[in-house]
């Protein structure tokens, strides 16, 4: 190539490369209208979770109490917590969390549950409480659907969707380019004024979360309903079939008590076994009482907080479980999930970690970091991570006022470049987008056909985007 074609091809590839940040620019702020909403609400949620788990636990299980000599058995203490609340019975037990920490029962009948936290060195009740419906549960209700069910279930799906595209065109707005070094990409520049420093600040501190918010988007796209559920979650169910024994109507997601998460995400759509048949490798010998359960999973390993899920009819099983999805522990590597057929005693499933598929041993990892279960390391981290997911939102809402006319009624959505030239790496993102993540290609479709049709058409709307 001659210097003359090349010094000809240099201002033009520039120029085009400025209207591809103009047009990335565009998509991020058109993104952000959406996103930027739910962004802060699932921030602060999250927070609050995140220590009110820590804090007080999502029970009443970090109740504190003075240890003195041999626990009670098991049984005694289900008997103390079914009186505490005559007429209901228990069905599910949380073995203390430690030493000098309650068990905890649930206890139902036909008005709901109600949580018992006894002392299991005394069989006195500490407390009682609304099962799984406290604060922490109420903030779970809104981070999850926003009180709306399966609708504000798909809302958050679209807004995490479209954070991914925000992502991504965020880190491409804030990539060094016209000289500018890494320097003053990394570090933001606390001397600079006015739309300058709130730039600076959005970009650094999106750049350093961005990795971090990708792990939170696609593990919390992995519980919604459209592409968890219908897509993920079911091609990484573990296989009920492995176990040889009869199966449920029930699944394990019916352990769950509303919107709680409370078994292993790859087990959530796994039917449950059945009791009553010869299936299974004896374990419990005898008769199958609470005691003789959790005696049987002490003796396998099952130590610190663990949960025995009562039988919840004729054909129900025992289940025993450690996971970090219940806060059972640190480490989502010693997730256990048992079930024992309740007349016979034998073990019809037990599913470890080494039984997930490659991604639910990923989610469980993911969750755990998620929910900041995995040690004071991780509570600071996500502490300081949802606080700079709303100092990015809040530093673009300033950077759009102080750019934005005087005029109120218009948008100050940047400019769309003219003349702009096929960008295929963008065409490329946008369909694999659209593919993996099926509400975000719904939403981008839904933005082309306005941008193409209402937006151009409308001059009112025109003038207001504008």
């Amino acid at each position: 190539m001659s210097d003359a074609t090349h010094g000809a091809s240099a201002p033009a590839a520039a120029h085009a490369a400025n209207k591809f940040y103009f047009i990335a620019w565009r998509w991020h702020f058109y993104a952000g209208l959406y996103v930027i909403p739910f962004l802060c609400l699932l921030a602060v949620t999250g927070l609050a979770m995140l220590w009110i788990s820590w804090a007080a636990g999502i029970g009443a299980e970090r109740t504190a109490i003075s240890p003195q000599g041999e626990t009670l058995a098991v049984s005694r203490l289900q008997t103390a917590a079914e009186a505490a609340m005559p007429g209901t019975h228990a069905t599910q037990y949380v073995e203390p969390l430690a030493a000098d920490r309650v068990a905890v029962f649930a206890v139902a009948d036909e008005a709901g549950t109600t949580g018992v936290a006894i002392d299991p060195y005394t069989g006195d009740v500490v407390k009682t409480f609304a099962w799984r419906a406290g604060w922490y549960d109420f903030l779970t209700d809104i981070h999850g659907t926003l009180l709306l069910g399966s609708f504000g279930d798909r809302l958050i799906e679209i807004a995490a969707s479209l954070a991914i595209v925000m992502v991504a065109t965020g880190l491409y707005l804030h990539w060094p380019r016209n000289g500018t070094g890494w320097r003053r990409t990394l570090v933001p520049q606390l001397s600079a004024r006015g739309r300058a420093f709130w730039k600076s600040i959005h970009g650094v501190l999106g750049l350093w979360i961005s990795l971090i918010l990708l792990v939170f988007l696609v593990s919390g796209l992995s519980w919604a309903g459209i592409w968890g559920e219908k897509m993920v979650q079911a091609w990484n169910t573990f296989p009920a079939d492995k176990w040889g024994a009869p199966l449920s109507d029930a699944s394990h997601a019916d352990m769950n008590h509303g919107v709680a998460k409370e078994v292993p995400w790859g087990l959530e759509q796994t039917p449950l076994p059945e009791s009553g048949s010869l299936a299974g490798v004896g374990a419990i010998d005898g008769e199958v009482t609470i005691d003789n359960v959790t005696a049987f999973a002490r003796g396998i390993g099952f130590s610190g907080r663990f949960q025995i899920n009562l039988p919840a009819d004729e054909t129900g099983v025992w289940t025993i479980s450690h996971d970090s999805m219940s806060n059972d522990g640190p480490n989502p590597a010693a997730d256990r999930t048992l079930h024992i057929d309740r007349y016979s005693g034998n073990v019809l499933a037990d599913v470890q970690y080494s039984d997930y598929s490659a991604y639910a041993k990923a989610m469980a990892w993911g969750i755990a970091f998620h929910e900041g279960d995995m040690g004071i390391w991780n509570l600071v981290l996500n502490t300081l991570f949802c606080l700079s997911v709303i100092a990015v939102a809040l530093s673009g809402l300033v950077m759009w006022w102080k750019r934005r006319p005087n005029a109120a009624a218009r948008l100050a959505a940047p400019p769309k470049p003219q003349g702009l030239p096929f960008w295929k790496g963008a065409a490329v993102l946008v369909v694999a987008l659209s593919i993996l993540f099926p509400m975000a290609g719904l939403a981008i479709v839904f933005v082309l056909i306005l941008d193409a049709t209402l937006f151009r058409l409308v001059p009112g709307v025109k003038r207001a985007l504008s």
